[in-house]
């Protein structure tokens, strides 16, 4: 094989959307040897192009994964065994059904209106934040940050581009959730189209719960995603050394491959109002203030944690119920079934 045009396909080990194909395919078309990144959610793997003169198959991919093992992920030539760890089940189960109850519980006391005639209240919005700052589908999110603020540290500034970062993020939120609100009121939305999109918002949830689980490898396909060349500008912004980039950055991760902000997007659409829609997206961005904010100052990571797998079952589970929430209630809504949840 000739020296000045290698190319070499790897497997993955902690790739789990488009959003870790995203983080990949940065970081490792910054190697100097390396010419060309194409990294596959859907089956793991990642082809990789370039001059690595005499380096062995595997001796590229040990480089590589040290690269990538800040994020995660590790790369090797043979394809890993998948093992499901079905046993983290017998904790994730009861710690979904105990979030599931107090939160219940919460909304019958009338302390906080989590579900309410198939709409995404304002807690539920924060609550799926939480759930999202904690995915894999937010990933992204944090390569930014981190990848911002290494940039800024080596200026010596550290804590203003984290505030600006955050500030931005979270007003603009807000603005551009208001703007899709606004948008929405202007097409009028029917019964009917209120009653689809509804249905959308239910199985893009459906289908986030059912791969944080991380038992079916189909439901890759499935995931929603923002087009790449979309996604791969706005994460290039984060390496900008600039005054704004910060804000820039925390505008541009309204528009990542997040399927959680895009559900939000969504329903945000079927609010037709701009208050209320602005609401709905800064009641998410919330949601995911503290662990991005956690991510900012530390090399905090729930995936990289032990219990990872126990965490992902669980939030999965909860998703998965909130999915089916939103599902029957949609069908409430139209009158095709009797309420069966006297939220």
């Amino acid at each position: 094989m000739s020296t000045q045009n290698q190319k070499h396909i790897f497997h993955i080990e902690g790739m789990h959307c488009n959003a870790c194909a995203l983080i990949i395919e940065d970081e490792l078309t910054n190697l100097k040897d390396v010419t060309e990144v194409k990294a596959n959610p859907n089956n793991n793997t990642v082809e990789v192009s370039g001059n690595f003169k005499e380096k062995t198959s595997h001796q590229i991919a040990h480089d590589m994964s040290a690269v990538l093992k800040q994020h995660g992920y590790i790369i090797s030539k043979e394809k890993q065994k998948k093992s499901i760890k079905w046993k983290d089940f017998k904790i994730a189960i009861p710690v979904a059904l105990i979030f599931i109850t107090l939160f219940i519980l919460l909304q019958k006391l009338g302390i906080v209106n989590l579900i309410n005639s198939g709409t995404v209240t304002y807690g539920t919005a924060f609550a799926i934040g939480i759930v999202a700052s904690l995915s894999t589908c937010m990933a992204i999110v944090g390569g930014l940050v981190l990848s911002m603020s290494a940039t800024f540290a080596k200026e010596g500034d550290k804590v203003k581009p984290q505030i600006m970062f955050h500030a931005g993020r979270i007003i603009s939120f807000f603005i551009l959730g208001g703007v899709i609100g606004m948008v929405g009121s202007i097409f009028s939305l029917t019964t009917s189209a209120t009653f689809i999109l509804s249905l959308i918002i239910g199985f893009v949830m459906l289908i986030l719960g059912i791969n944080l689980l991380d038992v079916f490898s189909w439901s890759k396909k499935l995931q929603p995603s923002m087009p790449k060349f979309i996604a791969r500008h706005t994460q290039r912004v984060s390496k900008l050394n600039h005054t704004v980039t910060p804000i820039l950055v925390g505008i541009a991760t309204f528009f990542l491959p997040c399927g959680f902000t895009q559900s939000m997007q969504i329903y945000t659409l079927t609010t037709g109002n701009f208050l209320q829609g602005g609401l709905t997206m800064l009641a998410f961005a919330l949601g995911t203030l503290p662990v991005l904010a956690l991510v900012s100052f530390s090399s905090f990571s729930i995936k990289n944690s032990s219990k990872s797998s126990i965490f992902f079952k669980s939030a999965g589970l909860i998703v998965i119920t909130f999915a089916l929430f939103n599902l029957i209630n949609s069908f409430v809504i139209i009158g095709a079934i009797s309420p069966i949840f006297n939220f």
